[in-house]
């Protein structure tokens, strides 16, 4: 349970990078696909495999 929170926190995060406007985040934005990928790999596979 606890990695299916971790990693749709990590998909929110690489969204919000991705549409913040703020311009202390500027120079982390080319690492919003990074987080969303991997965000959406591992929440996909953490619900396919939770039991």
């Amino acid at each position: 349970m606890f990695g299916i929170i971790i990693a749709a926190l990590m998909l929110a995060f690489g969204i919000f990078l991705k549409v913040t406007q703020n311009p202390g985040f500027a120079q982390n934005k080319k690492f919003a696909w990074i987080f969303i990928a991997i965000g959406a790999v591992s929440l996909l596979f953490k619900i396919l495999n939770y039991k």
